[in-house]
């Protein structure tokens, strides 16, 4: 049985808006010194910020083995357990503080016979696509649906083929109308794509019975869920969770602290 941790406790290190809408943090430290790579091109972490319990999935945008650094390109929003954190300034700021990411797993294993790759993703797949195109040796083409494509002009590698689309709206995607009218090359090739759960769904109908691809030669995943607005939270978990630690109080006893002011807030609605 191995010893070997399978969570890791990180500091992020530096903070870098790419745009409007996806921040960059790269994480380093001691805390990373068993940390590993699975080498899959498109492989994830869980990440539980300060003041929270939950994790929140993000794609591994690079290791840096020699430095022991973790990048992760954060889509951020107005509410969420992650990007209200990450776009903290001043004293609250992210940059110095630790958070706490699990061991990655991969996804993504194109066949050895693939002559060319297309990939097709909205913002939330952009790392991924990154970093499969970088790590490719075969022509690589990309459909990518972002609502700021003249800040991520320079995002992806110069090498590929890229068209970049607009995306419908806050929350919305087209991407399953988008690869509908894909012209697709000649010869044995792999298809990657991620984003909006039911457009995934209409996708993998549209590969299997129109395209009729062998489920070796395709990977489609959703990476998030359409149709509802953002909620923000009744209760801040943050002030809870800091004044629990200070008190000396386990993880249970915060979160039932953390029940408890919410079903009192809930009482005052």
């Amino acid at each position: 049985m191995s010893n070997r941790p399978t969570q890791h406790t990180a500091t992020v290190l530096r903070r870098e808006r790419l745009s409007d809408h996806l921040l960059r943090l790269v994480l380093g430290g001691p805390g990373l010194g068993w940390f590993g790579s699975t080498g899959v091109c498109d492989e994830w972490v869980g990440l539980v910020v300060p003041g929270q319990f939950q994790s929140r999935y993000y794609t591994v945008r690079r290791w840096d083995a020699a430095a022991r650094e973790l990048t992760l390109d954060v889509v951020v929003h107005d509410e969420g357990l992650v990007t209200e954190w990450a776009q903290l300034d001043g004293e609250h700021s992210p940059i110095g503080q630790e958070v706490v990411v699990t061991d990655p797993k991969g996804s993504f294993g194109a066949p050895a016979d693939a002559g060319w790759l297309m990939l097709v993703g909205d913002l939330t797949a952009m790392p991924a696509m990154a970093r499969i195109a970088e790590a490719s040796t075969v022509p690589v083409s990309i459909w990518a649906e972002v609502p700021d494509a003249e800040q991520m002009a320079a995002y992806l590698p110069t090498h590929a083929q890229v068209t970049w689309l607009a995306q419908p709206g806050d929350g919305l995607s087209s991407l399953a109308d988008v690869v509908g009218d894909l012209t697709w090359p000649e010869g044995t090739g792999y298809f990657w794509m991620a984003g909006e759960s039911s457009q995934m769904r209409s996708i993998r109908k549209h590969l299997m019975r129109e395209r009729r691809l062998p489920s070796t030669h395709y990977d489609v995943m959703g990476y998030w869920r359409g149709g509802a607005k953002r909620q923000p939270r009744a209760v801040d978990p943050g002030p809870i969770y800091a004044a629990g630690k200070a008190a000396g109080k386990s993880d249970e006893e915060i979160w039932a602290d953390y029940d408890a002011a919410r079903d009192q807030q809930e009482q005052q609605q």
